[in-house]
Parts: structure tokens; C-alpha cells; sequence
């Protein structure tokens, strides 16, 4: 049986996709060229805010007391759990060390970046949870220096929940400006700021143009795009739940694509009822967002059995991927391409993008094909040393010289020799590259 889709989407995430390249890319020049001045002329065009840049002690102090207790405590929760799964995470990658052959040691070493700048968005809806997971994970790296930057809103400034959660994550600076030049402050150590060494987090399409443009220059986390869902349900599964899933994924924006994947037709049929029920009910800009997502860019795609739908999966590598299904073991043991995945109706997508310590910062449109999502990783670099004896210089020496003079290398080949003439005189060695 080939996949049938019940119902197919007319667009993708890049369908209709502005060109801001060049608009990116003239914001970027100008905020380069004219350094503070010229980001702030950007952020009262763009932020319509004129304030302190830069949050004070003060300022912040002011924040944290607008915060309810009750959401500090929530913040706080998640923070805890974000935390501790990073730790679990950086423990994984170690310093070693391996005598590759005797007298001649070869090692890894994990630094962190310096300086991290985190972008929080805070334009349609004000995302705490990405204070938390792209700050405490900087933190937990090893990074010296954590700026994080919020758009502000119009005589109001950074949302007071984002100021306190990026405060209590970690953060060294906390930056009111948004969008392009908010990216480019960060890139450049515009007012006072290190150089960012990586950006990170998620942003508009501006935003990640910006950071695509730039990276090389600065590491990013990704290029992102619009945030897509995938859920793999058989006919166990309860359609209210999984309606529930994908009707909160697609008020993410009007072009996230929400996708169903079974092998039960009653199952798909009944969710698909639901879902426009379920829509309507939620409120305006979320409603808006969910109808033109699931109009416009969803499908619920039947196949034969299990094991075709984990193949529709991986083709798709969605962002984020749940399974409502028997097994799931299997399911875990089979699923290969995914950003992050979450394992029966016990668990769900909006878990993980707020508060049960798994990274939200994750690749989109496919990429989780090549690669996984932010974790303390991105902000370590995997370095390499060696250090050798005489004697265990001496084989890799003539290795070198021989493959080097093979290669038509031979300054290369040269640099061994000289260690072979100081270190063992009057020995003689056969370094030709023939045979």
C-alpha cells in the first residue's frame, strides 16, 4: 500500500518565503558600520522603544518584583529540570587521553565558548521557556559571558517573566532590543558586550536570516525555520489527545506545519473532525495561527503498517515527534530522524518546550536529518592535543615523511625528517615514497 494522503498540504514552510536577504543584509552593514548609535536608531524604528538598552541592577530588581510567586516558582521548576538534564548532557563528553602507539599520546578536550548571546523572543508571545533553555545551558557549559536579548515592547521594555527567568538562568547582561539589530549588537560587542562567540535561540524570519548571514564569523545553533510537528498514532490511540497535539503545535504560527501519520483510517477521520472544532476555540491570534497552519501546511498521511509510518517519519525528520502507539520501545529502537521525540500520550510536545528539561531550541524543515537540537554541546568546542617521547615520534616521523613525499608534500615530509636526523643520529632511514 503506497502512503494516501487524506489530506495534503498546499504550501510548505518555504512557500511564499520573503526574500529579507537583502534587507538583512543592508541592516547588518549599516549597524556594523555605525556601531551603538546606529543600533539604537534600528531599535526605535523597529521596537519603538527608546530606553535603557542595557538592563540595570535596578531595572531587573523592578522586573522580578512584577513576576507573580506563582510563576516564579514555575520558571524556577523548569529551570531545575533544564538544568540538571544539561549537567546529565555535559557529563557525557569528557577530556580523554590514548597512547597511540608507545610514547606518543594523543587527547580530547572539551572548552567552552567564551562569550553566548541568547535571543528571546518576545513578539507574538513572550517566550519565557526559551530564556531558560538557551541561558542555562550557557551556563551550564562553561560560557564566561551570557547576554541575553528580548525585544521590548513600547513603553514597557522586556517582558518582566522573560527578565526574571533569563536572571535567575544565568544570564551576565540582559539586552532590551529585538530583531536584526538586536542579533547584530551581540555579533559586533556593541555597548559594552563581548563578541558573542555563538548565537543562539529562536527568532523570526529576520532574526534567522541575520544569523545565517553571519555565522561563520560567530557559531549559531542552527538556521531555523518555521517550527513543524509529526505524530505517529495506531488505532489505540486517543483522537481527542491527538487532535488536542497537533491543534497546539499549529498555534505556533500561521506557517507551521502540523503532520498525522497512521495506519488506522477510522482514527485519522475522527481527528480530522476534531481538529477544526478544537481551533475554534481557542483564542483570537492563537485561533488565527492554528486555522492557516492546518488549512494550509498539514496532512494526515495513511500507511500500510508500523513500520511504513516510521519510514513516512524518518523522510520528514520532523522538529518535534510523538508517538501514540503500541510499543513503544520499538518505536524508540526504530526512529531514526527527529529533533526531539516523546514517547506516548504520558508525555506531549509542549512538555518539552517548556518545563520537563529537554532542550525546545531544535532543528526544523528537515535538518534534524544531519543534526540534533541545542544542548551544553553547541557551546563546546572538541579540541585535540598530542605530546610524544623520542622514541614514539619515530614511527609516526617516518609515516609522515613517506606519505608526505608520496603526496608531493615535501615540506611536510622535511619537518619530519629534521626530528628524525636531531633525535637519532647517524641512523639511517629509508623515507622515499617509492616502493
Amino acid at each position: 500500500m503506497k502512503r494516501e494522503y487524506l489530506k495534503k498540504a498546499t504550501l510548505t514552510a518555504t512557500s511564499g518565503a520573503s526574500d529579507v536577504n537583502q534587507i538583512v543584509s543592508d541592516i547588518l552593514a549599516d549597524i556594523e558600520t555605525g556601531g551603538d548609535a546606529k543600533a539604537l536608531e534600528y531599535a526605535a524604528k523597529f521596537d519603538k522603544y527608546e530606553g535603557n538598552v542595557l538592563l540595570t541592577a535596578d531595572e531587573i530588581e523592578a522586573a522580578v518584583a512584577q513576576v507573580p510567586d506563582k510563576l516564579k516558582a514555575d520558571i524556577r521548576f523548569a529551570h531545575d529540570n533544564v538544568r540538571r538534564f544539561a549537567e546529565t548532557q555535559k557529563a557525557t563528553v569528557a577530556n580523554v587521553e590514548l597512547e597511540v602507539v608507545p610514547g606518543l599520546i594523543a587527547g580530547q578536550k572539551a572548552i567552552p565558548v567564551d562569550a553566548a548571546g541568547c535571543y528571546v523572543p518576545g513578539g507574538r508571545y513572550s517566550h519565557i521557556a526559551s530564556a531558560i533553555m538557551t541561558v542555562t545551558t550557557a551556563k551550564v557549559a562553561g560560557c564566561k559571558h551570557i547576554t541575553a536579548c528580548s525585544p521590548p515592547r513600547p513603553g514597557v521594555g522586556v517582558a518582566p517573566a522573560i527578565v526574571y527567568a533569563a536572571h535567575i538562568c544565568g544570564a551576565d547582561k540582559i539586552m532590551a532590543m529585538g530583531g536584526v539589530q538586536g542579533v547584530a549588537a551581540m555579533t559586533f560587542g556593541l555597548f559594552g558586550l563581548p563578541k558573542a562567540n555563538i548565537l543562539v535561540g529562536p527568532g523570526n524570519q529576520f532574526v534567522a536570516e541575520a544569523k545565517r548571514i553571519l555565522f561563520g564569523r560567530v557559531g549559531i545553533d542552527m538556521i531555523a525555520g518555521p517550527t513543524d510537528s509529526l505524530i505517529l498514532a495506531d488505532g489505540k490511540a486517543d483522537a481527542h489527545i491527538v487532535a488536542t497535539d497537533l491543534v497546539s503545535q499549529a498555534e505556533h504560527g500561521y506557517n507551521s506545519p502540523v503532520w498525522l501519520v497512521t495506519d488506522n483510517r477510522d482514527l485519522a477521520e475522527r481527528v480530522m473532525e476534531m481538529v477544526p472544532q478544537l481551533i475554534d476555540d481557542l483564542p483570537d491570534v492563537n485561533r488565527e495561527n492554528a486555522t492557516a497552519a492546518w488549512r494550509d501546511y498539514a496532512e494526515v498521511i495513511l500507511c500500510a503498517d508500523r513500520e511504513e509510518m516510521a519510514a513516512c517519519s524518518d523522510d520528514y525528520a520532523p522538529e518535534h515527534l510523538t508517538v501514540q502507539a503500541e510499543d513503544l520501545d520499538w518505536w524508540l529502537e526504530r526512529l531514526t530522524c527527529y529533533g526531539s521525540l516523546f514517547l506516548g500520550e504520558e508525555t506531549t510536545v509542549s512538555y518539552g518546550d517548556k518545563a520537563s528539561g529537554t532542550n525546545h531550541v531544535l532543528p526544523t524543515s528537515g535538518a534534524a536529518n544531519y543534526t540534533g537540537g541545542l544542548s551544553v554541546h553547541k557551546y563546546m568546542k572538541i579540541v585535540t592535543w598530542q605530546r610524544a617521547t623520542r622514541e614514539g615520534s619515530k614511527p609516526v616521523a617516518e609515516a609522515t615523511a613517506r606519505i608526505s613525499r608520496l603526496e608531493g608534500m615535501e615540506g611536510h615530509a622535511r619537518a619530519a625528517d629534521v626530528r628524525l636526523a636531531k633525535y637519532f643520529p647517524g641512523e639511517n632511514f629509508d623515507l622515499s615514497a617509492e616502493g
